[in-house]
């Protein structure tokens, strides 16, 4: 079985109305294996925090309702990723962000992908970009 570590923004792409945003699919399909039992994931705990600002944004902007996106937070929270804490994780993202100049809470990610051996899956084509060279971290638009 293929083990991810799951970004927000490919969870966000599965959960909000498309209007045409990319990647769609590739989000979806995804989460169909997962359903299936061919991919598993892990999350940190920032990536429900994360998760429900996108949510709160999109209802913010009129891109859904308050009721969608509270169902699609809870079918989200449903699904029960493993979720691990983040806090001994910061030292490293910290210096990860300093040394890539990337946000921490994206190195907060990208250092659980590297601390359990697991690519980070991201619908961030900037952050994979930027750090795919050097970390395992892999963009949703490879798959």
């Amino acid at each position: 079985m293929i083990a991810f570590v799951l970004d927000a923004s490919v969870a966000a792409k599965c959960v909000l109305p498309s209007q045409d945003e990319p990647l769609v699919l590739e989000a979806a399909r995804l989460l169909s294996a997962y359903e299936s039992r061919e991919v598993s994931f892990i999350v940190p705990d920032i990536f429900w925090a994360e998760l429900g600002n996108v949510l709160w944004n999109a209802v913010r902007r009129k891109r859904t309702t308050r009721a969608a996106a509270e169902s699609a937070l809870g079918l989200m929270l449903a699904r029960g990723f493993p979720t691990l804490p983040t806090a001994p994780l910061l030292p490293t993202a910290l210096a990860m962000a300093i040394a890539h100049d990337c946000a921490v809470y994206d190195c907060l990610y990208v250092t659980l992908a590297s601390t359990t051996g697991i690519d980070l899956i991201t619908a961030d084509e900037r952050l994979a970009n930027s750090l795919s060279p050097h970390l395992p971290v892999k963009w949703l638009g490879t798959l």
